[in-house]
């Protein structure tokens, strides 16, 4: 869920992440808690919802209750290629030119998604698609301070502290402002556990030379392996430290 679309250019290469993304991103439990917690902010009346950045659909299959009929949409063609062999009809688009008449749509859901979009301007360009999708009264469900959820006080966040990107694009207050400018008003908020994503020194600092935390972390002083040097330095290197949890906010089109 987390393909980074419309931007300047891949934090990774998601084409060569597909085959083994679920497996480093918390798997099925993470998936479950995902979806459970989107549909938890979707009105029973919802018949048809779009995933943005669906990713390889692993979470995107999840989002089924009957009546339901969901689509997905991700700008990599190895994770488009991925959600389909899940069963998940896919589009290859773009989040911020969605090939979908205006009001069409009951919801949009966008999951560890905005906090990749860097680029200046991509935010609110990507949710000003959604409120054009959505019909009167539709749901957009996001994600929001993705990557903040992963400082849990540990001696990981301790080393990445001074590195920290000052202004995540996925900032809750950021993103209900650029909301309300694109017509759409807060709704409800949900939260999950981030299963199986608790970090390791060892993980952590393989993650970082991987390019895994450009979206968050950037050196500052030293070099990226410098950094990773440091939690190399950490004890019980495989050791997971606590797992993160996300937030959800929904928000209604006027």
């Amino acid at each position: 869920m987390t393909t980074p679309i419309a931007t300047a250019g891949p934090l990774l290469d998601y084409d060569a992440e597909a085959a083994f993304y679920d497996a480093t991103r918390g798997g099925t439990p993470r998936a479950e808690a995902a979806a459970a917690a989107v549909l938890s902010l979707l009105p029973a009346e919802v018949g048809t919802l779009l995933d943005l950045g669906c990713g390889t659909g692993i979470v995107t299959a999840r989002l089924n209750r009957p009546g339901l009929r969901v689509l997905g949409a991700d700008a990599s063609p190895g994770m488009a290629g991925a959600a389909l062999r899940r069963g998940v009809p896919v589009a290859l688009a773009d989040a911020a030119r969605l090939p979908v008449r205006s009001g069409s749509l009951d919801a949009v859901s966008a999951v560890w998604l905005l906090h990749l979009l860097r680029e200046p301007g991509l935010v609110p360009a990507v949710l000003a698609e959604a409120a054009r999708v959505l019909r009167p009264g539709g749901v957009l469900v996001a994600s929001v301070d993705k990557d903040s959820a992963h400082d849990v006080g540990s001696d990981i966040d301790a080393v990445f502290a001074a590195h920290l990107t000052p202004t995540p694009s996925d900032a809750s207050g950021e993103v209900e402002a650029h909301a309300a400018r694109a017509g759409l008003r807060p709704g409800g908020e949900a939260r999950f556990t981030g299963h199986g994503q608790g970090r390791t020194p060892r993980g952590s600092a393989e993650a970082l030379l991987a390019g895994r935390y450009a979206s968050r972390i950037v050196p500052r002083g030293i070099t990226a392996r410098e950094l990773a040097a440091r939690l190399e330095l950490l004890p019980d290197q495989d050791t997971p430290r606590a797992e993160p949890t996300y937030r959800l906010r929904s928000f209604v089109r006027v």
